[in-house]
């Protein structure tokens, strides 16, 4: 019996998965921050503790794992990889593979083992693999580098754009008495006077007002989300031309809560419009599964085991981690 490990490592999580070769569940661990980027010895102590527990659960042992894949968020560049193999190395696993998270992400979307994945959570990111295996990251490193949007950002444009409607610099939009509401203020200017005086920062939740606004036709609302759209429409333009896969046909991964819990067409169908432009055949799909378990897959298929459809299927379904029994 041949069994597998996944390991989906971010910022303020990092989860495991272990199954034998028939799909089935074995094991199951959890802990906070996994990405080395924000700190290495933090990083390192939970991953290690979340694949402890699902070992432990599993009844396995290291050397009986036949692959092991780590999905890392901060795994951008060949400098992190100077941190993170010997890391992982250190686990102790006779066989295993590193990727940056927005891979098993990938993996995880599609039934195919090649594609494109466009994130837009907290930041944004993009990446791709080809059928040929070549792999590409676009972006993920900052509005400095090169990004746009994401919640972060896109918050900052939502309180910002009722600043510049209070004082003229922007056409009134329904976001104001939203943000009013939401936040606790009667008047624009006593918002403006608190969060300048106290330096407070932007509360990342009031991006669903954006969407919120948009339902009801707010201009402002939805020049901000067309403007997240074309975005990550370019993205998956650069990704799919910088790899060949214009005449393909893939799935393109959503994933990230601004994708995946926004309401409406607004974002999407600039992503769709872009798309439609490079690669005719390709398909846009929301990621449903735990991007842990497109770490599995890819151990599965680095350790030799073709993906069977009945092992799709077993997993496929894994859209809670905290919802897995065992």
């Amino acid at each position: 019996m041949n069994y597998y490990l996944g390991v989906d490592a971010g910022g303020s999580k990092t989860y495991t998965l272990v199954t034998d070769e028939q799909g089935h569940i074995l094991g199951k661990g959890h802990s906070g921050n996994g990405n080395h980027q924000i700190n290495a010895s933090q990083a390192e102590a939970n991953i290690r503790s979340s694949v402890e527990m699902a070992l432990t659960q599993a009844k396995l042992s290291r050397d009986e794992i036949t692959f092991a894949f780590f999905g890392l968020a901060g795994a951008d560049r060949p400098i992190d990889y100077e941190v993170l193999r010997p890391m992982i190395k250190g686990m102790g696993f006779p066989h295993y593979a590193i990727a940056c998270d927005t891979m098993i992400a990938l993996r995880a979307g599609t039934s195919q083992p090649f594609g494109v994945v466009l994130i837009c959570g907290s930041g944004t990111n993009s990446a791709g693999k080809n059928r040929q295996g070549q792999l590409l990251q676009c972006g993920g490193f900052t509005y400095k580098f090169g990004d746009f949007g994401g919640g972060g950002t896109l918050a900052v444009e939502a309180f910002r754009s009722v600043i510049r409607a209070w004082d003229g610099r922007e056409r009134p939009t329904l976001l104001t008495e939203m943000l009013l509401q939401d936040l606790g203020y009667s008047k624009v200017d006593e918002m403006f006077d608190d969060y300048m005086d106290q330096n407070k920062p932007i509360p990342l939740h009031i991006v669903k007002l954006i969407f919120k606004a948009a339902q009801q036709g707010d201009e402002v609302a939805l020049r901000i989300l067309q403007a997240q759209g074309e975005e990550l429409g370019k993205s998956a333009a650069a990704v799919i031309k910088r790899l060949g896969m214009e005449q393909e046909s893939f799935d393109i991964v959503l994933a990230g809560s601004v994708v995946m819990r926004g309401e409406g067409p607004f974002v999407l169908e600039y992503i769709e419009r872009a798309v439609r432009q490079v690669a005719p055949k390709a398909s846009i799909v929301k990621l449903t599964v735990e991007p842990v378990v497109g770490a599995l897959w890819l151990a599965m298929e680095a350790g030799g085991q073709p993906l069977k459809p009945e092992v799709y299927e077993m997993l496929r379904n894994v859209s809670d981690y905290n919802a897995i029994l065992l």
